[in-house]
């Protein structure tokens, strides 16, 4: 049974993508979809924060396993959902115990996601992470594939936000994650406040809560399959001009409210993300209410032109008279 299972899953790490899917891309058939989860069940059964507290097996070494959980319900929502464990993980980990001299080194990204990977790979290449950080980061630096979901999946921007954001600020609101991206950062150097060096900003917090981080800190990218760039920008760099986003050719519409243009189609609303917010100045209107003020301001301009027309008349008129 486990050497069947070797070769299924063999069959679904090497299986050909399609122009549409990437390779490893989750089973489409009931049938393999039941396997997947069957599979990824028992590594759950081992891999949460429940299987520290409730060991379902003897021996098992649990300080190495509390470095090697995720929780299932994200899991479940990411972008990565119905997919194999072993898929990624590798054939060493279909048995327990795992024989990780076996095959046991996980996936690159770009194995699965090889044109997208070429793409962002020459965007980071000229990112600040790349230029003072590039020997400690990878893919996983900021991107869990037991969490992620791109905004395309997420759809409601202030969700695509808070995901985004947190990304972020897991190291630059933190000493503790910060110290371990800063080894070739200036000796003594510590984590800038992200507080103060963002002050210039009015109402901060709220801007942090309406767009993410990387509307300001990447330029919009040339690439038409990449929804945002992976060049991170500095903060001399960084977007600064507020009209940029606050005007009625918002840059956002191109960006983090991209996926919302369905809606603005069907209900006329531009700002459909934040109806009702008003923040996004410019941005709070409907296509359709500009229309029917156009017509009524012509309509007024028409009858008080005809009014005008008609008194100016009868006023000729009555001098012949």
């Amino acid at each position: 049974m486990a050497q069947a299972a070797i070769v299924v899953i063999a069959g679904l790490v090497a299986s050909p993508a399609t122009s549409e899917e990437p390779l490893g891309a989750p089973p489409k058939d009931p049938e393999t979809q039941l396997m997947v989860r069957t599979w990824n069940g028992e590594c759950i059964a081992c891999h949460t924060e429940q299987a520290l507290l409730f060991p379902p097996r003897s021996g098992m070494d649990l300080e190495r396993l509390a470095g090697a959980l995720l929780d299932p319900f994200q899991f479940q929502k990411s972008d990565h959902a119905g997919m194999a464990c072993k898929t990624c993980h590798g054939k060493a980990y279909v048995e327990y115990p795992h024989q990780e001299g076996k095959g046991g080194k996980a996936l690159e990204c770009a194995e699965c996601h090889a044109q997208l990977a070429f793409r962002v790979q020459s965007q980071f290449d000229k990112s600040v992470h790349a230029r003072n950080l590039s020997e400690h980061f990878n893919c996983n630096t900021c991107h869990d594939p037991h969490v992620d979901r791109i905004a395309q999946n997420v759809g409601d921007p202030r969700q695509t936000v808070s995901l985004d954001n947190a990304r972020c600020m897991a190291c630059h609101d933190s000493d503790e994650e910060f110290a371990k991206f800063s080894g070739k950062l200036t000796e003594g150097k510590t984590r800038p406040d992200i507080d103060s060096i963002h002050e210039f900003l009015p109402n901060t917090q709220r801007h942090w809560q309406a767009v993410r981080c990387v509307e300001c800190h990447t330029p919009i990218s040339t690439h038409g399959k990449l929804a945002l760039s992976h060049e991170i920008l500095d903060k001399e760099r960084a977007q600064r001009d507020c009209v940029t986003c606050h005007s009625q050719d918002t840059e956002l519409r191109t960006r983090l409210y991209r996926y919302t243009q369905a809606e603005a189609n069907d209900l006329g609303f531009l700002n459909s993300a934040l109806l009702g917010d008003a923040y996004v100045i410019g941005a709070t209107r409907n296509v359709h209410l500009d229309r029917l003020a156009v017509w009524l301001l012509g309509l007024t301009l028409a009858g008080v032109a005809v009014h005008g027309l008609i008194r100016i008349l009868a006023g000729i008129f009555r001098r012949r008279r």
